[in-house]
């Protein structure tokens, strides 16, 4: 039997122990399992409370039970849930009782979405929402992946491709009364002008675009600079716990330390990175190469010093990254008002902030500059399309076929109809009806198992 039609189960909640655990059975014997392990059918999409036993009349646990029937269900196949408690032996008894079922076997991470689309449930840009929905860590990520999980951009790529449908017909016409005098003008004049309009509705969704890919992603923070200036003790206030370990010694850091932020609703990832300086001991320059790496890799620097050593501005801050850096001088309860004063004190791209990490000065200004920072880089609004880089290259592709259209025209109608249909097909690859059967393992195995 073809893996497809064979019967699938898996955990759908949350990792055991818990108060409740759901176990999703989707495919052609969801009813046959229902029925034997509850001994009856509920009513289709009503909650029932039976007695569940396994194959040899072994009890395994009180549930209730629910039945989707085809094609009404998440998977568009015949679906049942189990709602039992949440002990790992009772999940187990019942993965035994469901395994003992023939053609019925656990499920691969992400099949049940997977058979959702291949039923046509939901199209691939749906199906990336969902991966993003359950992934997100912001309130941000969690709306723009609820947005595109409704349809936003699936709907106008259908759209799309209706529209780039209708004007490849009009050219083709054109193609097909060629000889008939002045039929071909009057069809090709209202198909350039659909294509026209179409291509400045594609170019400006690209042209707002890259804010919903960057907020799907995060926001990158490296925490850099010389040995033992309180790197990790600005990353554990950050975290507000104790995620770095702090020592008055040089080197303590050894590896990237990463801290996951919710600010304000946008995803921000800080690093504390490794002391960057001059050392013998090889554990520590692989620290300090890690470092430079990770920090050449960051969106933004900060540059950390000790405020008691003004000179202490390394030449080579500039040099770590392409990034903007700040400075950002700490300790600054240590050291007297003369050596604070702005007009002495050196700066790294003209952003300059005076901190005590150990005791909290200055702390909400640097917070908030990094709010504003964030909502810069990712962007106003909350309208993004465009969600993966999978999404934008295909529109990318989309838009120059459409150029192309138009540009090929004085050379024939059939250069141009053929351009369209290249157009048409990269808009359905972005939907996954088109040609996508190499692309659906690299996003459904992404996936948690039981999704």
């Amino acid at each position: 039997m073809h893996p497809r039609e064979q019967t699938i189960f898996a955990l759908s909640s949350g990792r055991p122990p818990s108060a409740i655990a759901v176990v999703r059975v989707s495919g052609p014997q969801a009813g046959v399992v229902l029925s034997k392990l509850a001994g009856k059918m509920p009513k289709p999409r009503s909650a029932a409370r039976t007695q569940l036993h396994d194959l040899r009349g072994q009890p395994i646990d009180e549930a209730i039970v629910l039945w989707f029937p085809y094609p009404a269900s998440a998977t568009g196949e015949d679906v049942a849930e189990f709602h039992v408690h949440g002990g790992r032996a009772t999940l187990a008894a019942l993965f035994a009782a469901l395994s003992a079922f023939e053609n019925v076997r656990p499920a691969e991470p992400g099949e049940f979405t997977r058979r959702g689309f291949e039923n046509g449930k939901l199209d691939l840009t749906e199906a990336e929402a969902l991966d993003d929905l359950i992934h997100a860590d912001t309130d941000r990520q969690r709306r723009q992946a609820l947005r595109q999980l409704k349809g936003l951009l699936g709907e106008r790529a259908r759209d799309w491709r209706g529209r780039i449908i209708e004007a490849s017909a009009l050219i083709e016409a054109g193609i097909d009364f060629s000889d008939e005098g002045d039929v071909p003008a009057e069809l090709i004049t209202p198909a350039v002008t659909k294509i026209s309009s179409l291509l400045k509705e594609i170019q400006q969704v690209l042209a707002g675009q890259g804010r919903g890919e960057r907020l799907r992603e995060g926001l990158v923070v490296a925490v850099s600079g010389p040995p033992n200036v309180g790197k990790s003790t600005l990353i554990n206030l950050f975290a507000r716990r104790e995620v770095a370990i702090v020592s008055p010694h040089a080197g303590t850091t050894r590896d990237i330390i990463e801290v996951q932020l919710d600010l304000e609703g946008y995803p921000v990832t800080v690093i504390d990175t490794a002391g960057i300086r001059e050392t013998e001991d090889p554990v520590e320059q692989e620290g300090v190469r890690r470092a430079r790496a990770r920090a050449s890799e960051a969106d933004l620097v900060l540059w950390m010093i000790d405020a008691r050593q003004v000179r202490q501005v390394a030449e080579k801050s500039g040099s770590v990254t392409e990034a903007p850096v700040w400075l950002v001088r700490n300790k600054i309860d240590l050291v007297g008002s003369a050596v604070t004063d702005r007009a002495t004190r050196p700066a790294v791209g003209g952003i300059t902030f005076d901190i005590s990490a150990s005791r909290g000065d200055g702390i909400a200004d640097l917070m908030a500059a990094l709010v504003a920072f964030a909502n810069d880089y990712f962007g106003p609004g909350e309208g993004a399309l465009i969600g993966r880089e999978r999404q934008r290259k295909l529109l990318d592709q989309t838009a120059v076929s459409l150029e192309r259209s138009i540009s090929v025209l004085q050379r024939g109608e059939e250069f141009a109809a053929e351009e369209l249909r290249v157009a048409a097909n990269s808009l359905g690859r972005l939907l996954g009806r088109v040609d996508v059967e190499d692309i659906l393992d690299v996003i459904f195995r992404d996936f948690c198992i039981g999704k």
